[in-house]
């Protein structure tokens, strides 16, 4: 079950997320063969001068940045993870968002970590 947090310009949310919530829930269901009904998404549309980044950092070039934070039960391996870095940045470019202005970050757990609605098991 990942948790998907994005944080995105106020602008670029109004333009986007709607497509993006798909493209993302795709991207999952291609790289990680996630159940397609296993859905958790939180976008969070910043005001102007609430993202502060680097422009140049990474790729450089960055102008408006889209911050892509997941939490997700540790079970899949490094090539897993990086086809679905290349699954999101590809659909997500498909709809107009630079690659340049994505950024994900990976946070894993077990299982336990986990309560949605029941215990894990039960």
């Amino acid at each position: 079950m990942p948790l998907v947090q994005v944080d995105m310009s106020r602008k670029m949310y109004e333009a986007h997320a709607k497509q993006m919530s798909v493209e993302l829930q795709q991207a999952f269901i291609e790289a990680l063969d996630v159940n397609p009904l296993d859905k958790f998404q939180v976008f969070r549309p910043r005001d102007e001068g609430e993202l502060v980044f680097d422009p140049d950092y990474g790729l450089g070039n960055r102008q408006n940045l889209v911050l892509i934070q997941i939490l997700m039960v540790h079970r899949y391996s490094a090539d897993q993870k990086r086809g679905l870095y290349r699954a999101i940045v590809t659909r997500l470019v498909a709809i107009g968002i630079r690659k340049e202005d994505i950024l994900i970050g990976v946070t894993e757990n077990g299982f336990e970590d986990w309560c949605a609605g029941r215990l894990h098991g039960e």
